[in-house]
């Protein structure tokens, strides 16, 4: 009777880990009843905290929360650097990442992407009246950017006789620029829109120069995950569809906005 019962105890663990390996990341969030989400909340308009309403606010914040919608679960969100988003994905303490990250065939050999969510390209801000007007004034010079971002290896690329300080965040890339200790901060061009607008006297910056490199936002996903991949594409998808993009996008980017920019691209679209 008792090998009897220890036969059955362990076709049920069996069973068990059996269950446990089939369920994929999408049922484990279903069940989970919440979607854990990395964003930024520095990064104006993507992910910030609203100074009036002291709340997490911005276009990948509603973009999470319309995804989440979908899937029938509430969004969490955690802060996400661009150097800390891809571990945390792999490690599993967020499902996905929304953290103004472009889609390089590199990164797919550590986690998988979305279909591009919001497409942009990689500029310079710099002094209002700077001699720095594009990538080869640099030259001898130093510029921030973001450690872990796409922004740093760019700007190597295209000016190899430039020195890159790579800082936590953008802020204090921004702040070093103030400061003197660089001549210039280099990321995705709404990126710099944000800092340049959030401060108090905008007009003392510009943008500058012809776009170094296209920068396709994907979110980033756990690898081999398809079932959760192809419910955060159907929900992209719809949410282009339904025109609710649109509105999202022309809230944070619009014309009545600090950051406007014309939605120029179109979202790839299954039939």
């Amino acid at each position: 009777m008792r090998r009897f019962s220890i036969v059955v105890a362990m076709v049920l663990a069996m069973a068990l880990c059996a269950s446990a390996a089939m369920a994929d990341k999408l049922q484990e969030i279903k069940a989970r009843g919440v979607l854990v989400c990395g964003v930024k909340d520095a990064v104006v308009p993507f992910g910030y905290i609203d100074e009036d309403s002291k709340q997490l606010v911005g276009m990948d914040i509603d973009i999470c929360k319309y995804i989440a919608e979908k899937i029938g679960v509430k969004a969490e969100f955690k802060p996400v650097t661009s150097a800390t988003r891809i571990p945390m994905i792999v490690q599993g303490s967020i499902d996905l990442a929304a953290a103004t990250m472009t889609h390089k065939i590199a990164r797919d050999d550590t986690i998988d992407f979305s279909i591009t969510y919001f497409m942009d390209g990689q500029k310079l801000l710099v002094k209002k009246g700077s001699a720095i007007k594009s990538v080869a004034d640099l030259k001898g010079h130093k510029v921030g950017t973001a450690k872990g971002s796409t922004s740093e290896q760019n700007i190597t690329n295209v000016q190899p006789d430039c020195r890159v300080l790579s800082f936590e965040g953008y802020p204090q890339a921004f702040l070093a620029l103030k400061q003197g200790k660089v001549k210039a901060v280099t990321t995705d061009s709404t990126i710099l829109l944000g800092l340049k607008n959030s401060d108090p006297n905008p007009e003392n910056w510009e943008i500058v120069g012809e776009f170094i490199s296209p920068e396709p936002y994907g979110l980033g996903l756990p690898e081999n995950e398809s079932n959760f991949r192809d419910a955060v594409n159907v929900a992209l998808m719809e949410m282009w569809k339904s025109g609710d993009y649109q509105k999202m996008y022309n809230k944070w980017f619009g014309k009545d906005t600090n950051y406007y920019l014309p939605l120029t691209w179109n979202m790839e679209l299954w039939p």
